[in-house]
């Protein structure tokens, strides 16, 4: 074999490698977690514009289509709850964006079929699927932020029990947790330490608190330090008393989760598999799918097997879903 061949093959190979890592040195640099807490930190030291606003009303005036929200679907039967849904994501949407953006994606999705000559069910499943894309994403943000708050809670509850030992007030250790634990925690405990220093009463700014964090552990929190402050006793030990439990909780629920893992990845793959060969099938003879939507049996059976596997998916859901 010729040497140039190959030296040309290992230089190549080293091009190669040392682009991928160089690649990831420039990603890194800017959108890692370790960079993003950096920055985030100079910005904060910086004096930016990276705080908390002083008040709920000032953030929900940045807040577009609020007017809608508060005129509208506050007035809802189940407005309230869709609006505190939608908050405690913390995406920043607003509940008339998100039914706007639903409304324009299924729109779009139904009008897709129909310019192709397609059944009205195609147009209706096509238009279902777009619409209900923004609220899947939306649930995907919430359960982010809810499991990244599981994981705070305990450290947060570890520092105020730390500065009370100190002998530092209530105040101050909540004001502590707002300036040194990372997002999103911080913001929610800034926001309390605000309430308290406008005057809102102590035990009214923990139950907003709850509100705001829709997780079990910080409500058992906002309890706890409410009856404490009625009876009397150690907080700091009560503190490390309830991040003690949430750790142990925290621990039994990710064993739970890499047990039920082969459920989920098996209800995603039963799922998926039939759209996926009814695609490759139409790909490679579209004579032979055509009968599912042009023959009424066809459409019943389609009808029939989404209803089915929808009823599936759920059951599986129900199996696999285990609260701890």
């Amino acid at each position: 074999m010729d040497t140039s061949y190959v030296l040309f093959a290992v230089l190549m190979f080293v091009a190669v490698v040392l682009s991928i890592e160089g690649a990831y040195q420039i990603w890194a640099s800017k959108s890692s977690a370790e960079a993003k807490r950096v920055a985030s930190r100079l910005r904060g030291l910086e004096g930016a514009a990276d705080e908390t606003p002083l008040s709920i009303e000032r953030q929900a005036v940045r807040r577009r289509w609020n007017w809608l929200d508060d005129s509208v679907v506050a007035g809802l039967p189940q407005g309230p709850e869709l609006l505190r849904y939608v908050e405690t994501s913390g995406t920043g949407r607003g509940v008339a964006e998100m039914l706007l953006y639903s409304a324009v994606l299924g729109a779009a999705g139904a009008l897709l079929p129909y310019m192709l000559a397609k059944p009205w069910t195609f147009s209706l499943l096509l238009g279902g699927i777009l619409a209900s894309l923004p609220w899947f994403w939306l649930a995907h943000k919430r359960t982010k932020r809810i499991e990244l708050f599981e994981r705070q809670i305990p450290e947060a509850l570890d520092l105020m029990g730390r500065a009370l030992r100190a002998g530092h007030a209530f105040s101050t250790a909540v004001k502590m947790v707002g300036d040194e634990m990372p997002e999103p925690i911080a913001r929610e405990f800034r926001t309390m330490f605000d309430e308290t220093n406008f005057g809102v009463p102590q035990n009214e700014a923990l139950v907003r608190l709850a509100d705001r964090v829709p997780v079990e552990d910080m409500r058992y929190f906002t309890i706890a330090v409410m009856i404490q402050r009625e009876s009397g006793g150690n907080l700091a030990e009560l503190l490390d008393n309830i991040a003690s439990i949430v750790r142990a909780r925290l621990k039994l629920l990710g064993e739970v989760r890499t047990l039920s893992a082969e459920g989920k990845l098996s209800a995603w793959i039963l799922g998926l598999l039939p759209f996926c060969v009814a695609a490759l099938i139409n790909i490679l003879n579209p004579e032979f799918m055509t009968v599912l939507w042009t023959d009424p049996v066809g459409l019943r059976m389609v009808g029939g097997a989404l209803l089915m596997m929808v009823l599936g998916v759920l059951w599986m859901r129900k199996i696999i879903r285990i609260r701890v």
